[in-house]
């Protein structure tokens, strides 16, 4: 019997499945833990943020031809995944207003994971997990899926939805980049990216001085900025033990990882801490009787920070503004609009979101994702050289993908079931 085999039972292999299993032949995902999803249920804290209320398809970084990129994400827009998710899965979707993001009603990434499995049972999806797969190879115009345990596996399409590097302990090891690569597919260099930064710095130092603001959050505007790449965001930042995090963080940490590796020199990160520019902070500024720089600063900030940055100003706390001149309100100003973050280096794969990098979209059929170079065999989610940021932007890939993968597999195998009946 013709059979359709996906190997990663994560959101875009549970999603290729299910689509996959709409056509004539078997279906089987292949696992290697005994549960799969794992990345689903430790999303969005536990409550996973299955997409984002809008899309910008602009903020999806790769290396690859940007147009593709939207070629792909266009194949089942926004409006179509939430009506799956709601009419299909039964599981009712809300929109956290300040943050842009869609969750389950229910708050819990488990009932995410659940109803994907169930409803690919239902569609007759054979599961076969703690099964690890060691090699993908081609046999005639079939394909041969080799594990362990166990003999190999025949297929007439196979669909990767591996993942990549990002949180090894719930199985992602690139194991599936490395077959892609061995089948001739070009593989743009990986690197952590969604990840939080560390700023390791040598105690009671200029440098060190955001390290006892541990546990503070505020909303900034972020910018990071190397010798070949640059990323803007706006968004929750948070002062953590070793460094920084938040979605603004996460969201331009890439540039500062591949800084490290390929621009030669560390990134420059700089922040706009209040929604304030320039000329809001001139006008903020302006003496007022016996106002204080610390007073007309806490204003607009949390009182710790506002100590630490008049500091990094030059500044006593206690100058009454009048007292200022020109050259040190402008340096104030600077720090509140443009200010250095000094960091050191960052979480890697252990804490990252998703990998960057991976196979290049020129590869692959953008609207069935199916390789260019090895027919019936087709590819998937994070592997793909593209990634978005925070906020549901990475299941929207991962679903798109894993779809249109499982579409065309099915009509692949289905038209090799045509050919041995006639």
């Amino acid at each position: 019997m013709p059979r359709v085999v996906v190997v990663g039972a994560g959101a875009a292999g549970t999603m290729a499945a299910i689509f996959a299993a709409a056509g004539r032949s078997e279906t089987l995902l292949v696992e290697r833990t005994r549960d799969g999803g794992r990345k689903i249920l430790i999303s969005g804290g536990g409550r996973c943020n299955v997409l984002p209320a809008r899309v910008d398809e602009t903020r999806f970084v790769t290396d690859s031809k940007p147009h593709l990129v939207r070629r792909v994400l266009r194949s089942w827009p926004l409006r179509e995944q939430i009506a799956f998710f709601e009419r299909d899965l039964g599981v009712p979707l809300v929109e956290e207003t300040e943050s842009g993001k869609l969750f389950p009603k229910s708050q819990r990434a488990r009932d995410v994971r659940d109803a994907l499995i169930s409803h690919a049972r239902r569609r007759g999806v054979n599961f076969v997990t703690d099964t690890l797969v060691t090699a993908i190879r081609p046999s005639g115009n079939r394909w041969l899926v080799e594990r362990q345990p166990g003999e190999p596996i025949e297929a007439d399409a196979v669909v990767l939805a591996t993942g990549g590097l990002s949180v090894p302990h719930t199985g992602s090891d690139g194991r599936g980049l490395a077959i892609a690569e061995q089948l001739g597919h070009p593989v743009t260099p990986t690197y952590a990216a969604l990840t939080p930064l560390t700023a390791r710095l040598k105690p009671d130092t200029a440098d060190d001085r955001f390290s006892p603001l541990s546990g503070l959050s505020l909303p900034v505007t972020i910018t990071a900025r190397s010798a070949a790449h640059t990323a803007h965001a706006t968004g929750g930042f948070l002062f953590t033990h070793h460094g920084y995090s938040g979605p603004a963080v996460l969201d331009v940490s890439h540039v500062a990882v591949r800084s490290r590796t390929e621009d030669g020199a560390p990134a420059h990160i700089s922040v706009q801490w209040t929604t304030l520019n320039a000329g809001d902070w001139e006008a903020a500024l302006r003496p007022r009787g016996t106002r204080t720089v610390l007073a007309a600063v806490t204003a607009e900030l949390p009182h710790r920070l506002a100590e630490v940055l008049i500091a990094a100003s030059a500044l006593e706390p206690g100058r009454v503004l009048a007292q200022l001149t020109r050259a040190e309100r402008h340096r104030l100003i600077d720090t509140l609009v443009r200010g250095p973050l000094p960091w050191t280096g960052d979480e890697g794969y252990r804490k990252a979101e998703v990998t960057g990098g991976g196979v290049n979209l020129s590869a692959i059929d953008p609207r069935t994702m199916e390789s260019r170079t090895q027919k019936g065999l087709f590819l998937c989610g994070e592997m793909l050289d593209a990634f978005g940021p925070i906020g549901g932007y990475n299941f929207l890939w991962a679903w798109a993908t894993g779809r249109a993968a499982g579409i065309a597999a099915a009509r692949h195998s289905d038209a090799m079931l045509g050919d041995l009946c006639r």
